[in-house]
């Protein structure tokens, strides 16, 4: 069974190839959604071809919802979102995939059954199948060539959903199987090298030694040392060391 999360239907509306149905399954299920309804698909159902694009998101195409018309497949909803990439002449707010899916996280949290339309291959809903929905959502694409194909289109709208459910951070550093350095292993790796350059005669001349030995502290306090970043400079520089003797 669909999972307990709260989250929008996708409805995709008379589908013409099985592989985009797989597809989108397949985005879906990615970012965490999993109830798919299918308004006429064209090639019948169920499909193999929609199964062996799924690449494993076969359990959202086995309780896909498939439904007769449009009206149908929202019977439920208190809220409706068509996709659609170019101008209808239709009067409703146009909304970008991240703010619909902000609006789709409120709805719900408040009760609200929420649902998203997407057209067929060839030409995307008909203004007789936006004419159900609350409001539009049109993906800020190269208006030279705005055709996105139908799996993309579920993607970018699922990517958003998952986006502003899960704190996910900006940024993250992995580290390989260290930690940062210390400050006092940062000390020691600095220490080491100004004892060896000093011996070898690099702070020249003797007015300047001090504020070059300052920069150089200065360098390796800046740089986001690992552990393992400051046992291999060690290593290189008693190799160096050795070498030369």
């Amino acid at each position: 069974m669909p999972s307990p999360n709260p989250q929008p239907a996708i409805v995709l509306v008379r589908p013409q190839m099985g592989e985009n149905i797989g597809g989108a399954a397949r985005a879906m299920w990615n970012f965490g959604l999993d109830r798919m309804r299918i308004v006429n698909p064209r090639d019948g159902w169920p499909n193999q071809k929609a199964v062996a694009m799924s690449s494993g998101a076969g359990r959202l195409l086995d309780e896909a919802q498939i439904c007769n018309s449009v009206a149908e497949s929202i019977g439920d909803c208190t809220y409706v979102f068509a996709t659609t990439a170019r101008a209808r002449d239709l009067t409703k707010p146009v909304m970008t995939p991240e703010h619909a899916m902000q609006v789709a996280r409120e709805k719900i949290a408040a009760g609200e059954k929420v649902a998203v339309l997407f057209g067929p291959e060839r030409a995307g809903l008909e203004n007789e199948d936006i004419a159900h929905a609350n409001a539009i959502i049109n993906v800020p694409v190269n208006p030279e060539y705005a055709s996105l194909n139908l799996a993309q289109c579920v993607l970018l709208t699922a990517y958003e959903w998952m986006r502003g459910t899960v704190d996910v951070a900006p940024e993250r550093m992995e580290l390989a199987k260290t930690e940062w350095a210390n400050q006092a292993e940062v000390e020691a790796l600095a220490r080491h090298y100004e004892e060896r350059l000093d011996e070898a005669g690099f702070f020249f001349p003797e007015p300047k030694a001090e504020g070059m030995k300052v920069n150089l502290r200065n360098m390796w306090s800046r740089l986001p040392l690992t552990r393992a970043d400051a046992q291999m400079l060690h290593g290189m520089l008693r190799q160096l060391l050795r070498r030369k003797d």
